[in-house]
């Protein structure tokens, strides 16, 4: 039932618009409760108006109201989400207007001043102008943030009314961008005020073709039923003129089912018209007060039903006449949302009822926390809390599924944007799909195991950079006591430099990785204490305290442990040593074996060839000892070995190209070549074993072995030297005080709330008694 007025009220319907009053006052006391304690707001029921730029949007909530607010014209006028509770009140001859909390989002002492207070009319359209032009001049161009206005009027309905920007149909084309980006934006805006399933959709559509579902496309993304969708064809007197039949005008009126099933909220459109015009005392001004902008709205509602009629040849139906017209469609809004307001009392005082139990346990909670303030339980306390901690970090490294992978978790891909990648000097990078596990949310000793395992990973299937001719010749240089070559020499000055340019970079990524890994067990510990009702929440010092102790733990066993790799990288990559870096004899010997072309050598200097390479791939190792003299022998010519001149000439030829000649000949270069690749090979496996060894054993385990007694040792130092300020006494007691009082004030709102729900509730059911009697 809609709110009569005043001179039309029986008793019973003066009680009940009593009543529906108290109603609403109740729901405003609820949400600003809900607003002060920082909670979601409580849903409530409301009118949220959607509709293109240019449907006359603005104009429909201001015919609704009964008087005129807003800037109304083409293009974008609304920027922000504007909420109107609107309330009926026949004392008030003029708006009487306030902004309310919370509404303003431009400079701040702006908001204090303008919010929480009545302001005139002219302030309030100030306001709203003055915010549309902010935002007009704003990278972002709209809000959703609400300009929130309570009005009271002797011609408001009892309505919430909230009017969204339009909805914009941009040109396909790159060169509306920006206009595209910002359909996309008020769209979303739109969705997210529509989506809740307490308000009520009043979707308007400029069109005189029910099949052209413009505003509908949208709406029906969130209301695909149209179930709770009032719908509204603006702007009928200038549709009118547009038909040339009745029939045309019947189908208008009444819309087939096969475009507008009868899910439709209301079963039919509404069909509205709002004069053209502003209010003022300006030459540019139609009306002269809001009195003479109601009564144009109305003489309009005539002036359709009249022309309807003439295109149609009969008279309209009472079911016709009810949906034309803005009077028309604001009693069917108020009527329905005061039935809303009235079906969702039942549901609020169960809520109260577990706000106020929550509240009442935790005002116990505090008030057993001041009487426990004492000193030497709250070292207890604290110890407890050390302990536990050790234990939640201890339980991660180990493995455990207590706390949700979809929030403390990481992939591969979001561990490689915060804890850096492996990378090398070329920047190559492995695939993710290569990588054990790379998909799954990991922490802990997982995401630990997973890192070292793309280390190896990474690290093993590194080849060795490619060596230039100039490099080689550069690294022969001059010896010091003849300007002979030295390629082994050569090869180690090579390998060396290369391997400490490639494997460095790796170790420092491979450090930073592992302690941002190690860092983040501690905020998901003590979100496992929350978990457990072991955190001690009142003492936020001492908390960030074993946090911080825990991290410079990690930071200086981290730098220990790096420089303990640091040296042993650089101990390989300064003197070669052959039994270490010479893993691969074979493979070597079997190049080696391949120097002299096949075509130089005769089938019958074969054998002694191959014992003349033996000797100086043998004289590569200085390790080796020397060979027996029997074989010595035998590999000098003497006049009874024909081919004992072939071997000298040979090995002539060797020196020759190797030690005398500085000319880099294709033989020189592949010794070189090989030399370096098997150096380089020897230290990546050894830079492998050793850096893995190290980081499990000095900074693994020092958390396991170490931390407890560190932290303890802080937490005890602390104790002696700090304990006001780490325990905060004085300053917690306070507090807690404070927050004691606070709660008493919210239990005691909560309960006032709770029975004046309880007693309108009580009257709205008895008058519903009495009138179905």
């Amino acid at each position: 039932m809609a709110t009569p007025r005043p001179e039309l009220l029986s008793p019973d319907e003066d009680e009940e618009v009593s009543a529906r009053g108290r109603l609403y006052e109740a729901y405003s006391e609820l949400q600003g409760l809900a607003t002060e304690l920082g909670g979601a707001a409580v849903p409530a029921p409301a009118v949220v108006v959607v509709g293109h730029q240019t449907d006359g949007k603005s104009a429909l909530v201001e015919a609704l109201m009964g008087f005129q607010f807003n800037h109304v014209g083409g293009g974008t006028k609304t920027r922000r989400p504007i909420a109107l509770h609107l309330r009926f009140n026949p004392r008030c001859h003029s708006p009487n207007c306030r902004l309310l909390a919370g509404s303003g989002e431009g400079d701040a002492e702006d908001d204090a001043g303008a919010a929480d207070r009545a302001m005139p009319l002219a302030d309030i359209q100030a306001y709203i102008e003055a915010e549309n032009k902010r935002l007009e001049n704003d990278p972002s161009q709209f809000s959703a943030k609400e300009i929130i206005i309570r009005i009271e009027y002797k011609h408001c309905p009892n309505l919430t009314i909230i009017d969204t920007p339009g909805l914009i149909l941009a040109a396909p084309g790159r060169k509306n961008r920006v206009l595209q980006s910002q359909a996309c934006a008020v769209e979303a805006l739109v969705h997210a005020k529509i989506q809740h399933k307490e308000t009520i959709i009043l979707c308007l559509e400029d069109c005189s073709d029910w099949s052209n579902a413009t505003t509908r496309r949208v709406v029906m993304q969130v209301d695909p039923d149209l179930a709770r969708t009032v719908l509204v064809s603006t702007k009928l007197d200038t549709k009118i003129p547009q038909f040339a039949r009745a029939a045309d005008v019947e189908v208008f009126l009444h819309p087939p089912t096969c475009v507008l099933d009868g899910s439709l909220l209301g079963d039919h459109p509404f069909f509205t018209s709002v004069p053209s015009g502003r209010v003022g005392s300006c030459h540019e001004a139609v009306f002269r007060s809001n009195v003479d902008f109601k009564k144009a709205i109305s003489l309009r509602e005539l002036d359709d039903v009249t022309s309807l009629e003439d295109k149609l040849g009969r008279s309209l139906t009472r079911e016709e006449k009810n949906r034309i017209g803005v009077s028309n469609l604001r009693l069917f809004l108020e009527e329905l949302l005061q039935n809303r307001y009235i079906e969702s009392v039942p549901s609020i005082i169960p809520l109260l009822e577990k706000e106020h139990r929550a509240a009442s346990w935790k005002l116990r909670k505090v008030t057993q926390e001041i009487s426990d303030l004492d000193e030497a339980k709250l070292k207890e306390k604290a110890r407890l809390f050390h302990d536990s901690f050790l234990t939640k970090l201890s339980l991660l490294l180990k493995g455990m599924v207590v706390a949700p992978p979809d929030k403390f978790g990481e992939t591969l891909v979001n561990e490689r944007i915060s804890g850096g990648t492996f990378t090398g000097s070329e920047n190559f990078q492995l695939p993710n799909k290569i990588m054990p596990n790379a998909g799954m949310r990991l922490y802990g000793g997982a995401q630990y195991h997973r890192a070292m395992a793309e280390f190896r990973l990474v690290v093993g299937s590194i080849k060795c950079p490619p060596i230039t001719r100039e490099e080689i010749v550069n690294a022969c240089g001059v010896e010091d006591i003849h300007d002979g070559t030295n390629y082994s020499r050569t090869a180690c000055v090579i390998a060396v430099a290369k391997a400490r340019d490639t494997f460095e970079p790796f170790l420092h990524q491979l450090s930073f990785r592992l302690l941002y890994i190690l860092k983040r067990l501690s905020p998901i510990s003590v979100f496992l204490l929350e978990k457990d009702a072991e955190h001690f929440s009142s003492h936020d010092v001492l908390v960030k305290r074993v946090q911080a102790a825990f991290n410079r733990f990690a930071e200086s066993t981290e730098q220990s442990c790096r420089e303990r790799c640091m040296e042993d990288l650089e101990s390989t990559t300064r003197y070669v040593t052959w039994s270490l870096h010479n893993k691969n004899r074979a493979g070597l010997r079997h190049f080696l074996d391949s120097f002299v072309a096949p075509e130089q050598l005769c089938a019958n200097t074969h054998t002694a060839h191959s014992a003349g390479l033996h000797e100086q791939s043998s004289g590569l190792n200085d390790n080796k000892q020397d060979r027996p003299k029997g074989e010595l022998k035998s590999s000098h010519p003497s006049d009874s070995n024909p081919s004992g001149g072939v071997s000298e000439m040979r090995l002539v030829d060797l020196l020759d190209s190797t030690l005398w000649n500085r000319r880099l000949a294709p033989s020189s270069e592949r010794l070189v070549y090989a030399l370096v690749h098997q150096i380089f090979h020897g230290i990546k496996e050894h830079f492998l074993v050793t850096t893995e060894l190290k980081f499990n054993c000095f900074l693994l385990m020092p958390i396991v072995d170490k931390l407890a007694a560190l932290l303890r040792e802080d937490l005890e130092s602390a104790f002696e030297n700090d304990l006001d300020n780490i325990l905060s006494v004085t300053r917690l007691r306070h507090s807690l005080g404070q927050k004691k009082r606070v709660l008493e004030i919210e239990l005691k709102q909560m309960k006032c709330l709770k029975e004046k729900f309880t007693e309108i509730s009580k009257k709205l059911n008895s008058l519903q008694v009495r009138q179905h009697a």
